[in-house]
């Protein structure tokens, strides 16, 4: 099949626009991190909170594998994740009783508290900021960003 010169001013105008895309997909990544930052507790990283926020949603023990993957990182930077927020107090590791080999993790009171706080402190900002974009635009964009977060999570399985 030949390719015609609209064909390539097409590709070049989808390939400008997946370019402006992913330009703006991370630039806000990189604002909304550094928000996220300023606002956890003392010696908190984010992917301290990622792990909290996502142990209080699903409000369940998770293995310490499920959520390397959940995270698309190894086994050993979840494991050094875990052990300082265990040693922070912000979840209980336990052993399985059925497996000795492996462990189960849970959000701690504390680990509650500190997501709650963290949470609290940047919430208010982007609240802001969906007010002033407008709430409607807001609900319209969603569908889009979840469509795209699932089309790359499923390119990196």
């Amino acid at each position: 099949m030949e390719t015609t010169k609209n064909d390539l001013e097409h590709k070049k105008g989808n390939d400008r626009l997946a370019a402006s895309l992913f330009a703006e997909v991370l630039i806000a990544d990189q604002l909304s991190r550094n928000l996220i930052s300023q606002a956890l507790p003392r010696g908190m990283q984010i992917s301290h909170f990622s792990v909290l926020n996502l142990l209080s949603h699903v409000n369940e023990e998770r293995t310490p594998a499920q959520l390397a993957e959940a995270f698309h990182i190894t086994r050993g930077a979840m494991t050094n994740t875990l052990s300082r927020l265990e040693w922070a107090g912000h979840i209980h590791i336990r052993p399985d009783w059925d497996d000795a080999r492996r462990k189960f993790v849970s959000i701690s009171p504390a680990g509650r508290a500190a997501r709650d706080t963290a949470i609290a402190s940047f919430m208010p900002v982007i609240t802001e900021v969906v007010q002033d974009i407008g709430a409607e635009r807001v609900r319209l964009a969603l569908p889009v960003l979840r469509e795209l977060r699932r089309r790359l999570d499923t390119g990196n399985q």
